[in-house]
């Protein structure tokens, strides 16, 4: 079937091929058509791929194409003499669902917006698709009556009115999500008007017909293409873990896009968060001293508001408790030993939550059963997790604690614990239950050739199949490679360095007419350099765009896009997955080379064991990690052919270290210009 498919891969992406005739402005990409027939070999064959594609290539399309044909193939089975063995064949194909998986919002819409309505009216096959979403993104309409019923002894007045514009929305909505919202309700009025799996009636329910989760269940039952995020993925991969089955159906293969983010985003649904925020908002939930509300009000539970005031001040001494072992050592601090403090809380919690179980045995009415069921897991799963924690026991994971300040000077304690390394549970999870998982992204590799290794070993990929598919812009003529070599050194010559940065980033911005972004890596470098040059932008009439002010990337973003003549200043998630075409941006000013500061447990935990295996944590981890940090900054540059523009390296370590060549080959070839900070 490898041959059929990869054909029928040309018959649609290929020169003339149906897209092609189907839109006149269509241009047929090689490097689209290869990675197309590589995604389509990789399904056909049950194996698993790593795939890079660069900027322009057009990677939805080269795996969307293969996927739905594959999911499809029953439509397009050859006649066979065997009826019998074309039953088969013809069921099996007929069940098949492949999951989409995306990082960012922006490609999730684009991908069910716009590829995939365009994909079914090109195929000629027949094959529907859907956006998965967390079951907290529907309304449940038992629990929004319910709300409306018990408003007066659980909501405050704004989130009264809120459930009024909710009452009205609910007779024109669709989908009944979220999304289709005109306006952002409060989190803690969401939450108890949400479906939710632990407060769902489910076929018993009076409302179950109408419900908008269980009629998008429906839909992805049908569905073969199925998208989601990686958020949901690996929430979905945790579950079937614990659980035995997931919150998606089975599905036969997996393409997970911008798979450069998986590891972050795997370790996070792969381990253990607990905050004292959580703790108080399910507290509150439940009683809320200062207002007198809650579900117990509610609920007539008098007697039961005295416990949770009692827990209530065991959090409070376990946050007192927690910040006194931190001392003064900065915001995230290692802990290496078991019981760092005294666990005064998860029994009571436990305790709690058994007593709540206990009341909804003898409930007569089911949602207050299930109200009462569903806050007794909540706290369950609290106290447990807390346990968990202070007692670490998984030696797996690397436990460390976090520590913030709220506006009014509050203290915010949060509890991780994430592996050191996800590559066995990724195997286990993903590779081995999975007969094909499909990564791909514009920067996965360390190099122009190969450089897989890095990202195999990282998630469990080790063995994979590899493709690398050049980018189809002409970078040679569409962009220049600046690196001012002189520079003072950041990391032994910091002072001089950061005196000098503000002069070079000045330099090229007028070089520009601004047009720029500024990417960092610290917050504390940005502010200062935001600050020494505010009376010079200004005196330029250029505009300050800085992510330390606090505003949501995605506001920035369009305040630089109207009035691109300024400079953007921002830090990590500048550095990827942002997309400005066009004139708008002309500049990529890179300040330092983006290694991550081993100051943070996890890192460092990770670095140890890389030791302890005999290995080089610079070498393997974090100059590998940093050039694919890289090759992403410069990436921001270049969105479209017709983009043009200069990236400029102010880093000298570029030059004068031996790993520098490291990150100047892991470039697209373009014109390199050397030039000197005292011209």
């Amino acid at each position: 079937m490898g041959g059929s498919l990869s054909l029928d891969v040309s018959a649609i992406l290929g020169p003339g091929g149906l897209i092609a005739r189907r839109l006149p402005h269509y241009e047929h990409r090689e490097q689209q058509l290869q990675m197309a027939e590589a995604v389509a070999d990789a399904l056909s064959r049950s194996k698993h791929l790593v795939v890079e594609a660069g900027t322009g290539v057009g990677k939805s399309f080269a795996y969307l194409v293969p996927a739905i044909l594959h999911a499809t193939a029953d439509q397009g089975a050859d006649s066979s003499d065997d009826e019998d063995d074309d039953e088969q064949d013809g069921e099996a194909a007929a069940s098949r669902k492949i999951v989409v998986s995306t990082h960012t919002i922006s490609l999730q819409e684009q991908l069910i917006d716009k590829d995939l309505p365009l994909l079914n009216s090109v195929i000629p096959r027949e094959f529907t698709s859907v956006l998965v979403k967390g079951r907290g993104n529907y309304i449940s309409l038992r629990r929004f009556d319910l709300a409306r019923t018990r408003a007066a002894n659980m909501l405050d007045e704004t989130e009264s009115i809120q459930l009024e514009r909710l009452r009205a929305w609910l007779r024109e909505t669709n989908d009944g999500s979220l999304s289709s919202l005109a306006f952002r309700p409060r989190p803690s009025l969401w939450d108890e008007i949400a479906s939710d799996s632990s407060n769902c009636l489910g076929k018993k329910c009076k409302t179950y017909d109408q419900c908008h989760y269980y009629r998008a269940r429906r839909r992805i039952q049908g569905a073969q293409v199925l998208v989601v995020n990686h958020a949901l993925f690996f929430t979905d991969l945790a579950v079937r873990k614990q659980a035995g089955f997931g919150i998606l159906p089975d599905y036969h293969a997996a393409i997970l896009d911008e798979c450069h983010t998986v590891e972050s985003v795997a370790s996070a649904y792969l381990g253990i968060k607990v905050t004292n925020g959580q703790l108080l908002y399910t507290l509150n939930k439940l009683y809320n001293p200062s207002t007198g509300k809650g579900l117990f009000v509610a609920l007539g539970l008098d007697r039961v508001t005295e416990e949770v005031n009692r827990v209530h001040m065991l959090v409070d001494q376990l946050v007192f408790d927690l910040d006194e072992w931190m001392t003064r050592e900065g915001t995230a601090k290692r802990v290496r030993e078991k019981g760092i403090v005294p666990n005064l809380l998860s029994d009571p919690l436990l305790e709690l939550s058994k007593k709540l179980s206990n009341l909804a045995d003898n409930a007569s009415d089911a949602s207050r059963r299930q109200d009462l069921l569903s806050a007794a897991s909540r706290l369950e799963g609290l106290g447990l997790n807390l346990r968990a924690w202070l007692n670490q026991t998984d030696d797996q994971l690397v436990y460390w604690l976090e520590r913030t300040f709220s506006r009014l000077g509050e203290v915010r304690m949060e509890m991780h614990a994430a592996p050191m390394d996800i590559s066995g549970h990724m195997r286990e999870m993903l590779f081995q239950e999975v007969p094909c998982v499909v990564m791909a992204s514009a920067t996965v590799s360390t190099g122009r050739e190969g450089g897989f290794e890095f990202f195999q070993s990282r998630v469990g990929a080790t063995g994979s199949e590899t493709a690398k598919l050049g980018s189809p812009f002409d970078y040679r003529k569409q962009a220049k490679l600046i690196v001012v070599g002189d520079m003072p050194d950041p990391s032994s010559d910091r002072q001089a360095y950061e005196a000098a940065l503000p002069d070079m980033i000045q330099r090229y911005l007028l070089q520009t007419g601004g047009h720029a972004f500024v990417l960092f890596t610290s917050y504390g470098l940005l502010r200062s350099t935001a600050r020494k040059m505010q009376t010079w932008l200004a005196q330029q009439n250029l505009s300050l765009y800085s992510q330390a002010d606090g505003a949501p990337r995605g506001q920035l973003l369009e305040q630089f896009k109207r009035n691109p003549r300024g400079a953007l200043f921002g830090t990590d998630s500048f550095w990827q997955g942002v997309d400005v075409p066009g004139d708008a941006l002309g500049n990529v000013i890179i300040t330092k080379l983006p290694f991550s500061v081993p100051d943070h447990p996890l890192l460092q935990a990770r670095l140890e064991l890389i030791r302890q295996a005999g290995g080089n944590p610079f070498t393997d981890y974090q100059l590998p990690e940093a050039v694919i940090k890289l090759r992403q900054g410069f990436g921001r540059l270049i969105r479209t052919a017709n983009d043009s523009g200069i990236v400029v390296i102010l880093d000298s370590r570029v030059k004068t270290k031996y790993y520098g060549r490291t990150f100047l080959a892991s470039l697209p070839e373009c014109e390199v210009l050397e030039q000197s900070c005292k011209a």
